[in-house]
């Protein structure tokens, strides 16, 4: 770990003011990823502001519009065991809980969990060339071992995914995360915030230089009646989806009204695709529907020598993902499938 220079902000504008226009200053809040990418000396911050002692953004409470609002600096656990986003977004708390270990999660911010870096074993490996790394220096996954890679949405320059589970629930629920910079307060569409790869690999999000997550507002439809959260991974515990789903659905008896589908595991970010949920609309809640959309959202699918399985898996868990959210009460604890 290089040395840095550490600050502790009191407000939002405090540390905005702090940061300046520093290159190499970064904000720390739970620092689960941040700490770790600095002692891999993959992050050389000259500056530490910790945002801890800001009073503002760490509660979550209902909003005039009759959603909810995520306080950017309330821990993970807070927010998954919280008795509204319990009650109301059950889909957002099993994906939450299926990240991470309790520890983590007890340290870990709303906030922090959307800038949560890729695990791609060669961005890791800085002896290693990569694009996300070290611009211009290409993709060592794309010819190597890359069983977690994306298969949707990646580039020539990256086929590295983004490992949040929380999000793929928020990308679902239709989020709007709010932010605060230099020139001001604005909103960002969940759909907006995270970015494909393109060319430009090293960036993540569309967060301007300097700007601060204060906090993730929640629509009031959270599809508390019908959801589910599916993870496949290589073990139960402590790992990274190598699919996720999250389904949320609203029906008139067993036809479809409204249905929200989206993937982690499979790209640069959360995975959604609205002409899949166009179609399930007025249609009723049957496999071979999912099925169809499960062909819809995976159109244009490419795999790498170690990832083709993922397209298939992909299919299968989304239709079986659907079938669990007609029956959330018969799903088993760490997003597992239905008994």
């Amino acid at each position: 770990m290089n040395n840095f220079s550490y600050k502790r902000a009191g407000s939002i504008r405090d540390a905005l003011v702090q940061a300046g226009t520093g290159e190499h200053t970064s904000y720390i809040a739970g620092g689960t990823n941040l700490v770790d990418l600095m002692k891999y000396n993959l992050t050389r911050p000259d500056l530490l502001i910790d945002l801890n002692r800001v009073d503002d953004h760490h509660a979550i409470f209902e909003t005039p519009e009759g959603g909810l609002m995520l306080g950017a600096f309330a821990t993970n656990a807070d927010t998954a065991w919280h008795p509204l986003v319990e009650a109301r977004y059950p889909l957002l708390s099993r994906a939450i809980l299926a990240g991470a270990s309790a520890q983590i999660r007890n340290m870990a911010t709303n906030g922090g969990n959307l800038l949560q870096r890729t695990r791609c074993y060669y961005f890791y490996d800085a002896n290693v060339p990569c694009n996300k790394r070290e611009p211009g220096s290409g993709c060592s996954a794309i010819a190597g071992y890359n069983r977690i890679m994306a298969i949707l949405g990646a580039s020539e320059s990256c086929i590295a995914v983004f490992p949040s589970d929380m999000c793929v629930a928020l990308a679902a629920l239709r989020a709007m995360v709010h932010v605060e910079g230099r020139e001001g307060r604005r909103r960002i569409a969940f759909a907006d915030f995270h970015r494909l790869p393109e060319d430009t690999p090293e960036l993540d999000n569309n967060l301007l230089p300097g700007e601060i997550i204060t906090g993730i507002e929640l629509p009031p439809n959270g599809f508390a009646n019908n959801y589910s959260y599916l993870k496949l991974r290589d073990r139960n515990s402590y790992a990274f989806a190598l699919v996720s789903v999250a389904t949320g659905l609203e029906l008139e008896g067993d036809v479809i009204r409204e249905a929200r589908i989206a993937l982690g595991g499979v790209a640069h970010k959360p995975w959604r695709v609205s002409g899949a949920e166009e179609f399930l609309a007025g249609k009723t809640a049957t496999p071979e529907n999912f099925a169809h959309a499960a062909d819809i959202i995976l159109q244009g699918a490419a795999g790498y020598q170690h990832n083709a399985f993922k397209i298939e898996l992909a299919k299968r868990a989304i239709v079986r993902n659907s079938m669990m959210a007609l029956k959330p009460e018969t799903q088993l604890p760490g997003a597992q499938p239905s008994a």
